[in-house]
């Protein structure tokens, strides 16, 4: 809703960019389940938000945990078609492999609190190393990790770049998690379906 509102579309133009009703729309910004997924992806798309199709697709390759209703269903899966575009400069493909590795790093240290601890430690060496041009950043992530500010560092601003890129969080990442992410990505920005395909 903050969004829509900052880009000042009103609830009936923006249903109608989107193609749905209002009450649809008021369903996606309250976040309930209900609403397809195309639905989401088709809001994101007029809201001009495109790095977090790569997060959202993420959960969505994921299988239904079992006993759930979605398991349940009778219904196929829909398939969605997606595309994550990157403009031609490297930084913001960087940056769209970046979020993926940070929010994949944050579900591992929410399952395994452990983690957190290793990052703090591969923080903490960095700064005993010496003066560097990113001491600004880590000194900030000593806040980050501490209170678990991980809104601050998924965030589509400047600041939660620069931290991005400072990151000791992603160190924690085991290789093949790391892979998969990034395979997960490149196959994003090729354009990729998901769901059922028949």
């Amino acid at each position: 809703m903050r969004l829509r509102k900052a880009r000042g579309l009103g609830t009936v133009e923006m249903a109608s960019k989107v193609g749905i009703t209002r009450n649809t729309l008021r369903a996606v910004e309250s976040g309930d389940p209900a609403p397809s997924m195309g639905t989401y992806l088709r809001v994101m798309s007029v809201l001009g938000v495109s790095g977090e199709f790569a997060l959202l697709a993420g959960d969505t390759m994921r299988p239904a945990t079992p006993g759930s209703a979605a398991a349940r269903s009778r219904h196929a899966r829909p398939a969605v078609q997606v595309m994550v575009s990157a403009d031609a400069s490297r930084h913001q493909a960087q940056d769209l492999q970046s979020l993926a590795l940070h929010q994949a790093a944050i579900e591992l240290v929410q399952s395994d609190p452990a983690y957190i601890e290793q990052a703090q430690a591969t923080l903490a060496h960095w700064l005993r190393d010496g003066a560097s041009r990113s001491a600004g950043l880590w000194k900030e992530w000593e806040e980050v990790l501490r209170r678990r500010m991980w809104r601050k560092v998924l965030g589509r601003t400047r600041r939660a770049q620069e931290l991005r890129q400072a990151s000791p969080l992603v160190t924690v990442l085991p290789d093949a998690t790391r892979q998969a992410v990034l395979a997960q990505i490149n196959e994003l920005k090729q354009g990729v379906v998901l769901g059922d395909v028949q």
